[in-house]
């Protein structure tokens, strides 16, 4: 029912075949030069591609079986808030008078908000925003709805927490160009900011870290409203027309896009390369040490993305058709570095992408979205009970087990049986390790060496943690 042929050119004179009998099978293209072709094999390409084209329809007269369900997209009830920044409703508003707050820049021109605006739905509208500097800085300016999930922040994910992103756009010379230790004695000039400060501080009143602290506890709240998807979700059969559903089936299956857009934020928090022709950005590479992770960007949420235009992470694309069109026909850059979670040779029709739009406008609000309260909980350290072994999978983004107990001097193996690739790293005092990329079947050997808990991370998807207990 699935089979497929894809015939489409790539450079020139050359054309690509794939011949898939799988959504998505991992069969590789074949490049294939046409002057090698011969007038007696083209007819025969061309009713195969017929052939593939017929099927399909067939297919999508039938439901397609998503490799996720419905309840893999439910909203969360409460706010998840870190053991090291509680939120109270005062931390909160004194937050939001810190984004608004032009005292956080150099010249008293710019403010969060000024590249963060609510009403372009916590973006901008523009394809590359602009600082105080005023001009064109180097990425788009993301949207921060629902960032209190995020595990890594920036299109590269140099900052581990909401408080280290928020120094970033304050310090850096092409935005606010102010240190953020000038901002604190700024604030401290204003005896009325000081009061704001102590009364939710405490004695420790204005500081470098207390200011990222409370701009991160304002942000955390900013949670996209519910949507006529999230209705559906719920069980409202009415809340999505038959075509928007043909969408989700696409978007869910056979088009493949969940793969990287899962969760109830529509992102695998992980970092690709889509193929995008300009490779100047190197993205991810620098930032994880990784060559492989060159041009990758964190997949951005897809969350009201009817008010978050131009998108992706250099503002290209102008439309959602547009970036449609760019994942299922406009990727012509076949570059190593090209994320495997992406399937270019996937068929998706004219009449298919429309579908996918048309569902795709189901996760926005029909009004300018106002952000959703919800009750904040306090996420307290998960504790998994440690297995005793030397072996642990990576599957389906994550280790297996997610906690093991070893011995000083024993090798711990991680295997990655997964079917993307995935880089194994561990950031800690006692131990530094990164061992390039691990692709699907290959391994990697870590020897700790002292006692201890340590963290073991991948640097693809850094929502993947493994805790390791060495003893002695």
């Amino acid at each position: 029912a699935h089979f497929g042929l894809a015939l489409r050119p790539v450079h020139g004179d050359t054309i690509a075949l794939r011949v898939s009998n799988e959504p998505k099978s991992e069969t590789g293209a074949m490049r294939v030069p046409t002057s090698q072709i011969s007038r007696s094999f083209l007819p025969i390409v061309l009713a195969c591609a017929l052939t593939a084209v017929a099927a399909l329809t067939l297919a999508e007269a039938e439901p397609l079986k998503a490799k996720v369900t419905l309840q893999d997209f439910a909203r969360p009830s409460s706010i998840p808030v870190p053991a090291g920044n509680p939120s109270t409703p005062e931390k909160v508003a004194l937050g939001a008078a810190l984004f608004v707050d032009t005292r956080l820049s150099r010249d008293g021109s710019t403010a969060c908000i000024t590249c963060h605006d609510p009403s372009q739905g916590f973006s901008d509208g523009a394809s590359r925003g602009k600082g105080i500097a005023g001009v064109p800085l180097k990425r788009n300016t993301p949207t921060l709805w629902n960032l209190a999930w995020g595990n890594s922040f920036f299109w590269d994910g140099r900052a581990a927490t909401l408080e280290d992103q928020a120094k970033g756009p304050i310090e850096h010379p092409l935005e606010m160009d102010m240190p953020l230790s000038k901002a604190a004695d700024a604030l401290k000039a204003d005896a009325k900011t000081v009061a704001a400060f102590k009364s939710v501080f405490g004695e420790e009143g204005v500081s470098e870290a207390n200011i990222l602290k409370a701009l991160a506890a304002y942000e955390r709240t900013l949670v996209s409203p519910v949507t006529r998807f999230d209705r559906w979700v719920e069980g409202d059969e009415t809340a999505l027309t038959p075509y928007e559903k043909k969408g989700y089936n696409l978007f869910a299956g056979r088009a493949g896009c969940a793969r990287c857009h899962s969760g109830w934020r529509f992102t695998d928090e992980a970092y690709h390369d889509i193929g995008l022709p300009d490779a100047t950005d190197k993205g991810r590479g620098p930032v994880a040490g990784l060559a492989h992770m060159t041009t990758a960007f964190k997949t951005p949420t897809l969350r009201e993305l009817v008010w978050t235009g131009p998108y992706l992470h250099d503002g290209s694309m102008a439309t959602i058709e547009g970036v449609n069109d760019h994942y299922f026909g406009g990727i012509e850059n076949l570059r190593s570095t090209l994320s495997k979670d992406l399937d270019v040779f996937v068929p998706v029709f004219t009449e298919e992408r429309k579908q996918l739009t048309a569902f795709l406008k189901t996760l926005s609000s029909e009004t300018p979205p106002q952000p959703l309260a919800l009750p904040m909980s306090a996420v307290a350290p998960e504790k998994i009970a440690a297995v005793e072994t030397k072996q642990v999978s990576q599957r389906g983004s994550a280790f297996a087990p997610a906690a093991v107990r070893i011995r000083k001097g024993e090798a711990l193996t991680i295997l990655n049986d997964d079917d993307r690739a995935h880089s194994t790293v561990v950031t800690d005092p006692r131990l530094t390790f990164s061992d390039g990329v691990q692709e699907p079947g290959q391994s990697v050997e870590i020897k700790f060496p002292q006692s201890g808990t340590f963290t073991v991370a991948c640097a693809i998807h850094p929502g993947m943690k493994l805790t390791v207990e060495v003893i002695d």
